[in-house]
């Protein structure tokens, strides 16, 4: 049997409230990172997010990117590789860990930096967790510019918030990546506050404000994106 009409009425006029909130919660996130000197851009769906990082690159650029799984399951990094504009340094070609960690060095000299952040909030700062902290260097300080991908599910009220997700949503979900690494968030699903070897949160930065205009470039998609 067929939807009812005004069932199917129903879901129409839900979604186009959910989509005129969502573009209500984007506007003040976009304008809260331009008085904080960062760039903020919305997009409707991942392809066309794709799309504008793409045009925000400049061809020839060195570019590199962090852990963050958005970049890699939306397919960005192996799109940045494939077309063939831009010298990439990937630490994932690394043979050792040695050769991992220089990798990890040289991008901080990049032109272009890639990573998403952990959560942010809906006046702009960003709140990201580390374990070896490389992603959050080149965020502070190194490449010519630093672009974050970043589904609209990071964004959340306040920063209290944002640390809240990114402590006891991000890290507990992140850490089961590692087989290797035993934490007592890994086993209880929340943040047990650790200090032991296997903590992948070592590193806690709140970015306020970037003292070059327009230096971080937030890439902002009205989908479920990355944890």
């Amino acid at each position: 049997m067929g939807q009812n009409i005004n069932d199917y009425q129903a879901v129409i006029t839900g979604k186009m409230i959910c989509d005129t909130h969502t573009e209500i919660v984007a506007k003040r996130v976009i304008d809260g990172l331009e008085r904080r000197n960062m760039k903020g851009y919305f997009c409707q769906t991942v392809e066309e997010a794709k799309e504008l990082i793409l045009s925000l690159i400049p061809e020839g650029d060195s570019v590199s990117w962090g852990g963050g799984m958005s970049i890699r399951d939306t397919g960005l990094t192996k799109l940045i590789k494939d077309c063939g504009k831009y010298k990439v340094l990937d630490r994932d070609e690394a043979s050792t860990t040695e050769e991992m960690r220089e990798i990890q060095r040289q991008a901080l000299l990049c032109d272009t930096f890639l990573m998403s952040p952990n959560a942010m909030t809906e006046d702009g700062e960003l709140v990201n967790i580390d374990g070896l902290g490389n992603r959050l260097a080149a965020l502070c300080y190194g490449p010519k510019q630093v672009i974050l991908l970043a589904g609209i599910n990071k964004v959340m009220h306040s920063e209290e918030a944002a640390i809240e997700r990114a402590r006891n949503v991000a890290a507990p979900i992140n850490i089961q990546r590692f087989p290797n690494n035993v934490t007592p968030c890994k086993k209880t699903g929340k943040c047990g506050n650790c200090i032991g070897e296997g903590c992948i949160c070592r590193q806690i930065l709140i970015t306020r404000m970037s003292m070059v205009p327009d230096r971080i470039k937030v890439v902002l998609v009205n989908e479920n994106l990355g944890f």
